[in-house]
């Protein structure tokens, strides 16, 4: 019982990562539809023909550069849900990336530079604080 209460952020955490995902997921699809038409995306979507505005290609970025660290926050925080986190580190951490990345798509849309690079390394920081909650 113990351990499943320990377990309980940190799946919370994991819910609204998935909750993010789909964001991004949505955002970037919301932004391609109204460039290139609900035909388009009902469509197959053979062929090159891709969004070619802003906010679309942010959003797409924006998406794809979530998804790379997305399968490390997970396999982490799953980690931390089975062994424990009696430190409390590990959870810190995982607010810190969840929050990073939350932060993370409007500057990437708003193309606010160096404060976004700052956000994506927090992201990192909150990840390497979880690992080093499993490691200690």
């Amino acid at each position: 019982m113990e351990t499943a209460a320990l377990a309980y952020p940190m799946l919370v955490l994991i819910v609204l990562s998935v909750a993010l995902l789909v964001f991004h997921i949505l955002l970037q699809g919301m932004l391609a539809t109204r460039e290139l038409g609900s035909q388009w995306n009902a469509g197959p979507r053979d062929g090159a023909h891709e969004p070619q505005g802003i906010l679309a290609g942010r959003a797409a970025r924006a998406s794809a550069n979530f998804r790379e660290t997305y399968a490390g926050f997970v396999a982490l925080a799953l980690a931390l849900a089975i062994a424990g986190d009696p430190s409390g580190w590990g959870l810190i951490g995982a607010w810190l990336w969840f929050i990073a990345r939350l932060v993370y798509i409007p500057l990437y849309l708003t193309g606010i530079p160096y404060i976004r690079s700052l956000v994506w390394l927090a992201s990192l920081a909150g990840l390497a604080v979880m690992a080093g909650a499993i490691i200690v």
